[in-house]
């Protein structure tokens, strides 16, 4: 922004129309200008694109749009920020001596972390802060933003007994415009922005929901932290769609599924890694069945690569500098000794275990002379990789440390990459209908700060990627196309696919990324039609990212009633007296014959007992005999969830459960 020369700024509306104000305006001064609902209405400005605090002074011409609430995303991420400075205050004011440290807004709320003097927190203290919080509020409290030194920042978190503020104030830099944020006498290190005043918060439209540990900085040798979590909106309808959400969650939870069921199991002798119970991993084995007839019919060619590579390799594709920390590495060779508590030095040759397959998939492009006939080329695997994340981010079967990916990559000259780009998009698409998702959002990750390649290919990697999305018709506010700055991978930009689940929440899934970096670093080519050596183009491609994860997302999203196709246990033959047993035992063996996956309850037990049980375990179908059921050849047919019930002959059940329980490819 630059002054005027008339000393008048010239503020840009969005409708085009300019206004000139003079130097100490502020946006609430012309929201306030243009009419008393917009003042109202108004919560920050955004100045030529970035968001501000409403009545921080214009400092030359610029653009000016006003955020209000229909603005969502920018008023939430305000919201969130009020609130967790409005919690910080109240805590400290509730519990004298309580240190703060930080407190971000997040995706759906808002946390602090903070020392306490006594003792942690705990849930039970929870109530008393939310009734402070909302005094503070009733307060109408301005946010006011200003300007200090570093030297002033240290000595008044020093005066006030806030180690853990002076520590990190006095790593702020010197040339840095530093500010604070006050509401009444409480004031924060902060960026902002902020809105007018804590008034502008809706009291009923938050809600603190759980405490928990926290290190210092993230680091489990510094201090360990109270960290209190909170959610908030712009209105109680929103808060109470959010926690009714969160309540559906936690029934659909995958891990409290997976146990009713017995899928898997996890384990601290296996941190991170699945043991997957017969019944999983059936669910497993017909979920891969059904990808690799896909890949089949599209004309993929599966491999398999080693667990095992050479650092060497790592340091020549790039990815040792990236990925080294996450990555499980061994020594080439273990040295013989008897002394059994002899320990390793790490010095000489190490292996490490793979992160993800591509570089393995570019060894075996090169084995052999490729010409630009051979193009494309579609390697799949579904590659078991290993990454060693903390464990504090394992979480269930959705983050862990042994993953098998559902991995592509696909080997293009340049003439080729958009078409095959559109391929993979009507693929992925109809594979996410077959698995029950009708709705994903697309959205293109651009170069992030730190990468490889010139400005040149990531100019044209990104055009690529918007030109194949365009050439499907899915660049459309219906599929939620969004570009995302900076958001790449360091070695080429991406398209996600982000699922949208059956309580609304998203997952990202899918990705296609285009590269032109490791084949590079690889010397990965082949001849053209000029007879020369040209480098293909790489497609890094999955649809479902791990079968781990988008298992445990089909879970929550089916809330672990599968399409009948997908159900480790399709269907329960339960008997109502032991004289059907033999009855039972025939009609599940006529059902097995059709291919249904089957089992047989013939236990002790009254039939409602065993209803209740197979629902819990959501066996699909429960067909129930007893003497009169056998003696007429028919079955008693229940459906999970409902409480009405049919009667078949055993020629009729086994004719509809064969045909309901085709794969979608396969019908």
């Amino acid at each position: 922004m630059s002054a005027h020369p008339a000393e008048l700024f010239r503020i840009t509306l969005p409708d085009g129309s300019v206004r000139e104000v003079a130097p100490g305006t502020t946006p609430a001064d012309v929201a306030a200008a243009i009419g008393p609902g917009l003042a109202k209405a108004a919560l920050a400005a955004r100045i030529d694109g970035q968001v501000r605090d409403l009545n921080r002074p214009f400092e030359g011409d610029t653009n000016l749009a006003l955020v209000t609430a229909k603005d969502e995303a920018d008023a939430l991420e305000l919201v969130r920020h009020d609130l967790a400075h409005v919690m910080a205050e109240a805590v400290q004011h509730l519990f004298p001596g309580t240190q703060i440290t930080f407190g971000p807004a997040t995706d759906d709320g808002f946390y602090y972390d903070f020392a306490p003097k006594d003792r942690p927190f705990t849930e039970e203290d929870l109530p008393a802060i939310e009734a402070e919080m909302r005094r503070i509020i009733a307060r109408n409290e301005p946010f006011t933003r200003e300007v200090w030194t570093r030297e002033q920042l240290i000595e008044t978190w020093r005066q006030q007994g806030e180690t853990f503020k002076a520590e990190w104030a006095a790593e702020l830099p010197d040339n840095e415009e530093l500010t604070i944020y006050r509401q009444g006498q409480w004031l924060d290190m902060c960026r902002g922005p902020h809105m007018v005043s804590t008034g502008k918060l809706d009291p009923n439209a938050f809600k603190l929901t759980r405490v928990s540990g926290a290190y210092w900085r993230g680091d489990q040798k510094n201090a360990m932290l109270s960290r209190i979590y909170g959610t908030g909106w712009l209105n109680k309808k929103q808060l109470d769609q959010h926690l009714f959400m969160l309540e559906e969650a936690a029934k659909r939870d995958h891990r409290k599924i997976g146990q009713e069921m017995d899928l898997f199991h996890l384990q601290s002798e296996a941190q991170g890694s699945v043991f997957w119970h017969p019944k999983g991993f059936i669910l497993w084995r017909q979920l891969e069945a059904y990808m690799r007839r896909r890949l089949d019919a599209a004309d993929y060619a599966e491999v398999k690569t080693p667990q095992l590579m050479d650092a060497r390799q790592w340091e020549q594709s790039g990815h040792w500098g990236k990925y080294r920390e996450n990555m499980f590495v061994v020594p080439d060779e273990v040295p013989n000794t008897e002394d059994e508590g002899q320990v390793l030095s790490g010095e000489g040759d190490l292996m490490a275990l793979k992160p993800m397959n591509c570089p393995a998939h570019v060894l075996i492009f090169k084995q052999g002379i490729k010409s630009y006939r051979d193009l494309p080329i579609r390697m799949a695997e579904f590659g078991c990789c290993h990454r060693n994340e903390p464990h504090g981010a394992l979480h269930g079967i959705m983050r862990v440390r042994q993953f098998t990916q559902d991995d592509a990559h696909i080997f293009v000259r340049e003439d080729q990459l958009v078409d095959e780009v559109r391929k993979f998009c009507e693929l992925l698409d109809s594979v996410y209908q077959d698995l029950g998702f009708d709705s994903y959002a697309i959205k293109l990750a651009l170069r992030p700060e730190k990468r490889f390649g010139s400005e040149e290919m990531w100019d044209w990697a990104e055009q690529s990627l918007r030109d194949a999305v365009a050439a499907t018709g899915r660049d459309t506010p219906e599929y939620g196309w969004e570009e995302l700055p900076g958001e790449g991978a360091f070695y080429a930009p991406k398209l996600e696919f982000h699922l949208t689940d059956a309580i609304g929440r998203t997952w990202q899934v899918g990705t296609i990324q285009t590269d032109t970096v490791l084949p590079e670093r690889l010397d990965a080519s082949y001849i053209g039609e000029d007879g020369n050596r040209h480098r293909p183009i790489m497609l890094h491609r999955a649809i479902l990212g791990t079968f781990e994860r988008f298992i445990g997302i089909l879970i929550e999203h089916h809330a672990g009633r599968f399409p009948l196709w997908l159900s480790p246990v399709q269907a329960v033959v339960a008997t109502i007296v032991s004289d059907a047993d033999d009855y039972a035992h025939r009609v599940a063996a006529e059902l097995r014959k059709a291919g249904i996956r089957v089992e047989t309850d013939l236990r002790n037990e009254k039939i409602n007992y065993k209803v209740r049980e197979h629902s819990v375990a959501k066996v699909p179908v429960l067909l129930v005999v007893g003497k009169r059921e056998a003696e007429g050849g028919k079955v008693a047919v229940r459906r999970l969830g409902s409480q009405a019930q049919e009667f078949l002959t055993v020629e009729d059940i086994v004719a509809r459960l064969r045909d309901e329980a085709t794969p979608p490819d396969l019908g």
